[in-house]
């Protein structure tokens, strides 16, 4: 009997030990503290890594001067320091745009559709954000906004949204301006005297004139006074940091920019005061057909391209061919 409770006792102990191995088995061991921190550090560097690739596939080179940024618009992207008027074709005649604060001028004849331009511009400008000023020395503001209108352009949805404003100037008030100028001139003045007095309530990053022809018309015969605001025009205008387009009448294609308005050579003096120069003419081909065509005479700080070459007036505005030039047998006006 004794010899049976000693093997009841050997049973009992193997089980208890067997228990024990399989309790071993379960339990986990800690994992080093050190090899966690080496996996998660590896798993943010591959996603860091990957994160890159997908943004920037491949390296970037450095960029010019100005061209330092770029930034995503409604009509798609446009580096710093040049802005894109999104006129269909004009941009393309750019190597990447027009420079920001230059002052450019639309010269042509009448009718080749310099004023139809400068709206379009003005809207796509808004439509981008943009801050814009159109003063006319012309037709009233009413009548600007219906030209607008007529091609599809809201503009007075931009004037709600504070982007917009159309303000009529007076050859009058450009003439004092120019006696008030003379005399600051010759220190008669206690105060500084500006060319043109921008609207109090807004604050314009684009301006567009219309048009010198106008402002011409209170100096006739007077040269040397018109040639006095000019200066003192540019100057005021580089000194607000605005991009400028100033519409500029031609009675006949020039094609250095050096006529205006049978001005002795004023009109060259506005060609060299200016960083740029677009010039849009009337075409007639010898079968008697009519059409448009447009060129980049000069722009300062720019690449574009030297060429001659058709738009057309649509309903929807006007719309550039870079890759069309004109045909043989033709003259301009």
């Amino acid at each position: 009997m004794k010899k049976k409770k000693s093997v009841k006792k050997k049973v009992v102990k193997k089980a208890t030990a067997k228990q024990k191995v399989s309790k071993k088995k379960n339990v986990k061991k800690p994992v080093k503290k050190k090899a966690v921190k080496k996996a998660t550090a590896k798993k943010n560097s591959e996603l860091k890594l990957k994160k890159d690739v997908n943004e920037d596939e491949m390296p970037q080179p450095p960029m010019a001067e100005e061209d330092t940024k770029e930034i995503t618009i409604k009509r798609g992207k446009f580096k710093e320091g040049f802005i894109k008027t999104a006129v269909p074709g004009l941009d393309e005649l750019f190597e990447k745009g027009i420079p920001k604060e230059k002052t450019v001028l639309l010269e042509g004849s009448p009718g080749t559709g310099k004023t139809i331009l400068c709206l379009q511009m003005a809207y796509n400008f808004c439509l981008q954000g943009k801050k814009v000023l159109y003063m006319s020395f012309e037709e009233s503001e009413e009548s600007l906004r219906s030209h607008m209108t007529d091609f599809g352009w809201n503009p007075q949805g931009m004037e709600t949204k504070g982007l917009f404003k159309i303000k009529r100037f007076s050859s009058i008030d450009v003439a004092r301006s120019v006696e008030a100028l003379l005399s600051e001139a010759k220190r008669e003045l206690l105060i500084s005297a500006e060319p043109i007095i921008f609207p109090k309530d807004f604050d314009p990053e684009i301006v567009l004139i219309d048009s010198l022809s106008s402002i011409a018309s209170a100096f006739s015969g007077e040269d040397f006074r018109f040639r006095v605001f000019m200066e003192q025009l540019f100057r005021f205008l580089e000194e607000k940091k605005v991009s400028t387009f100033l519409i500029k009448e031609t009675s006949y294609p020039t094609h250095i920019g050096s006529a205006y308005a049978d001005h002795d050579d004023t009109g060259g003096a506005i060609s060299f005061l200016a960083d740029g120069i677009i010039c849009l003419y009337n075409v007639v081909y010898s079968s008697g057909i009519r059409s448009n065509a447009i060129e980049i005479l000069k722009i300062r700080g720019a690449n574009f391209k030297k060429l001659l070459v058709k738009f057309e007036i649509t309903k929807k505005g006007i719309i550039i061919y870079p890759n069309q030039k004109l045909s043989k047998g033709y003259k301009l006006s």
